[in-house]
């Protein structure tokens, strides 16, 4: 059984895994200025650098928005197209062996779906994420680059931007501590530091998108929430979603390989 090829393509970025008896091997992403562009630089880049020929690819499973635009097999591989919430739940629940969960997308924006074993079902999401961080960033930072901003965020202070239950109440109110936020960028001034600004963007977009899926799991059993998507990568996502988990008594994992999770399930989407 030769190997399969699983591709996330993005408008701008592809993610390709390959996944060959049942394990990962070697995850990378490309960016290019289109996605047909993105893809096959990706191919070609995971086959050359994997030593892997083009004829040992079993099969080629594209997801993604930006899969639309091929229309033809890749460089003559048979190429099917999977469903990209169904990857997104197959790659998380793959990576995080984790079986009833909801699988939270942080891509552009945000998708949930809800993961109970082999169902999986979309049950919407936000249109805040990844394209809301780089916005704001661009307008009030001057600047698209991530690594730049959560750098900038490492030295601000939250807390200068947001008011917290402690800036508005004596003491805490039901069921939210002092230190819960009462309202983003409230407390923000007209010469607030670049650092600060750039905290408060971030977790503006992680404290929206933990809320919210808590708010999806809300009239189910679910208290298990799995983080997806190049937003993981952001440090700040181990300070805030851990007080996210204490606040709403739920859990949120972030698996191995959480950015390549939808690339890993298109290629599990073979077998389906």
């Amino acid at each position: 059984m030769g190997i399969i090829i699983g591709i996330d393509v993005g408008i701008s970025t592809t993610k390709i895994v390959g996944l060959r008896q049942g394990k990962v091997t070697s995850p990378i992403r490309i960016t290019a200025a289109d996605p047909v562009t993105s893809l096959y630089g990706a191919f070609g880049k995971y086959l050359h650098d994997n030593n892997i020929m083009l004829s040992e690819v079993e099969h080629v499973m594209l997801t993604g928005v930006g899969a639309a635009y091929v229309k033809n097999d890749v460089y003559g591989v048979a190429t099917t197209k999977a469903d990209e919430f169904v990857a997104d739940a197959l790659g998380a629940r793959y990576e995080s062996h984790i079986n009833h969960a909801i699988v939270v997308s942080m891509g552009t924006g945000t998708s949930f779906v809800m993961c109970h074993g082999d169902e999986m079902t979309h049950i919407g999401g936000i249109g805040i994420g990844g394209g809301t961080l780089l916005g704001l960033s661009r307008i009030m930072l001057n600047t698209s680059d991530i690594k730049q901003v959560s750098a900038l965020a490492m030295q601000g202070d939250v807390r200068r931007i947001n008011l917290q239950i402690g800036d508005i109440s004596a003491q805490p109110l039901p069921g939210l501590p002092m230190e819960a936020t009462a309202s983003i960028f409230a407390r923000a001034k007209n010469d607030a530091s670049k650092e600060d600004i750039a905290a408060g963007i971030i977790a503006m977009v992680l404290q929206t998108i933990g809320s919210a899926s808590v708010l999806a799991a809300q009239g189910t059993d679910c208290r298990d929430m799995v983080l997806i998507g190049n937003l993981t990568l952001l440090p700040q996502c181990k300070e805030i979603f851990p007080a996210l988990e204490k606040l709403y008594s739920v859990h949120f994992h972030i698996p191995k390989y959480s950015e390549f999770c939808t690339a890993i399930g298109a290629a599990l989407a073979y077998k389906r």
